[in-house]
């Protein structure tokens, strides 16, 4: 189902995630248009959307969905100047966001959406220099775009009401899960929470209490499992037996004070990088990233399919 007042997106900035959204886009029938000044952009946005398409077919295209709707325009302002949802990609540099978001801005109808898909800075640093600031907001995706459904929609502080409701629509339209953040920080919400666990992973290969390796394992084979359905707070709802979190904070309250976690970040010295690069080496040795990825991709449809089927609020076209 449409989303009838967008038809045409365009998606600046042909990165990982960039090129993650040019393929959903496609895979749910719509125009895009791609746009970016690396050279060589155009070659590497078309092998990308080769390379997810499989996965895109094998979750089910929409009607009309075609490789063949994708136009690559190297001038910005001709890319944007029709579409109806600009998709902003570039790298996670404040100035350099800006200046693009406020020349987008210049060149887009008055009524288009531009969302940022920044993972860590606010709305309202974003549209500071745009003569629309109202129609700025971040809409934030998580890799790879083209199969997990979350997107977190914030807001700033000129941000109009009815442009998060529309572009709320309109992502879920595309088979996402929009989650409207209700007040901005750096980071939004999913990323922070990754972050905590990033670094305490950090600490932990660190201080030699356990290698890469046995870090993933640890997520994958316990609390993974759980929050893949549950998330924290229900799991440990179900963890306090009858009483659930009544009795887990009364039970485990007192644990918040003690050092089980060191959060604030250890120093990424070179000897922490080499023993976290050559870990994640190890673990993918004999392996492809291109290999992976594609295993990735089976896992994750399949993963979704289970929640569709266990979880009744995960059905897709469903609210959160």
């Amino acid at each position: 189902m449409h989303n009838h007042s967008i038809k045409q997106v365009t998606v600046v900035g042909t990165g990982v995630i960039g090129n993650g959204w040019i393929a959903r886009f496609l895979a749910q029938g719509y125009d895009v248009i791609a746009t970016d000044p690396a050279p060589g952009a155009e070659e590497r946005v078309l092998a990308s959307v080769e390379r997810a398409w499989p996965a895109l077919e094998k979750l089910g295209l929409a009607a009309g969905a075609s490789k063949d709707r994708l136009r690559f325009e190297p001038d910005l302002a001709k890319a944007v100047a029709d579409a109806d949802l600009i998709q902003e990609n570039a790298p996670e540099r404040e100035e350099l966001k800006r200046r693009l978001l406020a020349e987008i801005d210049l060149n887009a109808k008055p009524d288009a959406i531009i969302a940022s898909s920044t993972s860590g800075l606010m709305p309202s640093t974003l549209q500071a220099d745009c003569a629309r600031s109202e129609r700025i907001i971040v809409a934030h995706p998580f890799n790879p775009v083209y199969l997990i459904p979350l997107v977190e929609l914030v807001g700033g502080k000129r941000t109009a009401p009815e442009v998060l409701a529309k572009a709320e629509q309109f992502y879920q339209s595309i088979r996402m899960k929009p989650l409207v953040i209700s007040a901005e920080i750096e980071g939004h919400v999913a990323d922070r929470l990754m972050e905590a666990i990033w670094r305490e992973a950090l600490h932990l290969v660190n201080d030699g209490i356990a290698t890469t390796e046995e870090v993933d394992a640890a997520i994958i084979y316990g609390p993974g499992l759980r929050w893949s359905l549950m998330g924290p707070f229900l799991t440990l709802h179900l963890a306090g037996g009858e009483q659930g979190m009544r009795h887990m904070l009364e039970q485990f309250g007192p644990a918040l004070k003690l050092p089980w976690t060191k959060l604030v970040a250890p120093e990424l010295t070179e000897e922490l990088s080499n023993q976290v690069i050559d870990g994640c080496e190890r673990q993918t040795a004999g392996h492809s990233i291109a290999g992976l990825e594609e295993r990735r991709d089976h896992f994750l449809i399949e993963l979704q399919q289970l929640l569709e089927k266990y979880w009744p609020g995960a059905n897709l076209n469903g609210k959160l």
